[in-house]
């Protein structure tokens, strides 16, 4: 990379799975600009000290888990929807050394589920599975599209409950443990945990999925993710993973930093073929 060129990031811990590097960076060659944008892994302690750095000169860029929270402190400014998540997926540099905090997950989460794949959520009755920043990060979005109720289900109850009273200001939130939501049938089944991507397995009830049920995995792999073959297994209508959130979300992430949001459809199309 050049003296003159910008260097854009993503940071999280693990990271190496990330294809926002592949996708970004065919978004930088297609416009012909002079930029680069890479995976850096970086764990939790030295996340402050990664972004101070960034900020210091210039960089841009995207967090992954586990870092959406601690993102949200470090910015110097919020956008509204960052703001209300208490989260941040995307940094951006105004005025030369402003680093501001946006979180453009909901709005990917929504575009993908209502306009790529059909998923109506208004109206119907959603399960989130996990409490983590990913989860702050979609909430106000998906509410929004005036569910029925959300229920939030985590392994740690204490943290579903201090979201739902957090964001039931905007619908109807519910809270619990895994072992609560097995008392009735959802429409949509969200997870937002990170077990997929450490292997680890989540203890879930069946019948929180029917034949009418449509799972969405927030994560994404190049095969099904265990959550996908869970759903799959249990009769659930449909279950997908998180290719289109990821596309998304970075459209959303490059209005941020350049003014004007792609087309997504041939990046999906691409991502599809993999």
């Amino acid at each position: 990379i050049g003296a003159s060129s910008r260097l854009l990031a993503v940071i999280g811990d693990p990271v190496a799975h990330s294809l926002s590097p592949a996708m970004q960076n065919a978004a930088i060659t297609a416009l012909g600009l002079d930029a680069v944008y890479v995976a850096i892994r970086v764990d939790p302690p030295g996340v402050a000290h990664v972004i101070r750095a960034f900020e210091a000169v210039g960089v841009a860029g995207n967090v992954t888990v586990p870092h959406k929270l601690a993102a949200a402190e470090l910015a110097n400014g919020l956008t509204p929807r960052a703001q209300r998540a208490g989260a941040v997926n995307t940094l951006a540099i105004r005025g030369g050394s402003v680093l501001l905090g946006d979180n453009t997950d909901g709005a990917g989460l929504v575009v993908d589920l209502v306009n790529n794949l059909g998923v109506p959520l208004k109206g119907r009755r959603l399960l989130v599975l996990g409490a983590g920043g990913a989860v702050r990060g979609v909430l106000a979005p998906v509410l929004e599209e005036a569910p029925a109720v959300v229920m939030i289900a985590n392994r740690t109850v204490a943290r579903a409950e201090e979201l739902a009273r957090a964001f039931d200001d905007l619908g109807t939130v519910t809270a619990g443990g895994f072992e609560d939501a097995g008392g009735s049938r959802w429409d949509v089944v969200i997870n937002a945990t990170s077990a997929g991507l450490g292997g680890q397995a989540l203890t879930l009830p069946d019948s929180i999925v029917s034949p009418d049920s449509v799972c969405y995995d927030m994560s994404y792999s190049r095969i099904d993710t265990p959550f996908q073959r869970w759903a799959a297994a249990r009769g659930a209508a449909r279950a997908y993973q998180g290719w289109g959130m990821l596309v998304e979300q970075a459209a959303e992430a490059y209005l941020l930093w350049r003014g004007v949001r792609p087309d997504t459809a041939p990046v999906r199309g691409a991502l599809a073929s993999l």
